[in-house]
């Protein structure tokens, strides 16, 4: 069921287990939070890559094994123009920030989706990202030209050019762009909505949701504290009785 979490009395800091190991974010609400305050909407996404540095962080901090975060879809290219070079400006900005600290948060960088609209310089800079980055523990997956239906047919079409005919459920997680940690515990939508937007549609079969109304921008770690809270609130059948 999917549960709606507003802000309530704060909770304490909690290190994870292996129950909650991997965590994501579908982080929205940038555009909103620039709107309230009279801002372009490129202020919203500036604001919100910073508050993505702090959240991976605190989430290493905790335990988490793994991040994924929902950063640009394959939808969003119908966006303006001018807010689409602004977050690609960003996106370089957050690769040259990576290079700093990935060594630092032992974080492996992994970019899922489709790269081939970029420019052959951010691709060069992803391509040494993930390479510079492959022998650390953690890892931080970014959903860039990203979207569920089109990794699904990535998937099959690449089973199918193989000539696979009785395909598994195993046959097409090792076709997905998560292969290498597979699927999320634990998925955080932010700023009210309450829908996948084509995020992770296979790997969210069995994923616990949270849902708040804070926007992305004002996210803090106190509530992802609130989202580990509510998940280990919560009994996981996986279909089964407990």
């Amino acid at each position: 069921m999917f549960l709606f979490k507003k802000k309530s009395k704060p909770v304490e800091k909690r290190i994870c287990d292996e129950r909650l190991s991997h965590i994501a974010f579908i982080m929205d609400g940038n555009g909103r939070w620039a709107k309230r305050r009279g801002l372009p909407r490129e202020y919203g996404h500036k604001k919100g890559a910073e508050v993505l540095r702090k959240i991976a962080r605190y989430c290493g901090d905790i335990n988490i094994k793994v991040v994924t975060v929902y950063a640009f879809s394959t939808e969003n290219w119908k966006r303006p123009k001018h807010e689409v070079d602004a977050i690609m400006e960003l996106l370089d900005e957050y690769l040259d920030f990576l290079f700093t600290t990935m060594e630092k948060d032992d974080v492996q960088v992994h970019f899922i989706g489709d790269n081939s609209p970029l420019t052959d310089a951010l691709k060069e800079k992803i391509a040494k990202v993930e390479s510079d980055s492959a022998h650390y523990h953690r890892i931080l997956n970014v959903a860039l030209n990203y979207g569920g239906r089109d990794e699904l047919v990535h998937a099959f079409n690449s089973l199918a050019s193989e000539g696979k005919k009785d395909i598994t459920e195993e046959d097409v997680a090792q076709r997905l762009y998560t292969a290498h940690c597979g699927d999320p515990d634990l998925i955080v939508r932010t700023a009210g909505e309450q829908r996948l937007s084509n995020f992770l549609l296979w790997q969210a079969a069995y994923s616990e949701f949270y849902f708040t109304d804070t926007l992305w921008p004002d996210f803090s770690p106190e509530d992802v504290d609130r989202a580990v809270d509510e998940f280990y609130s919560r009994t996981r059948r996986y279909g089964g009785i407990k």
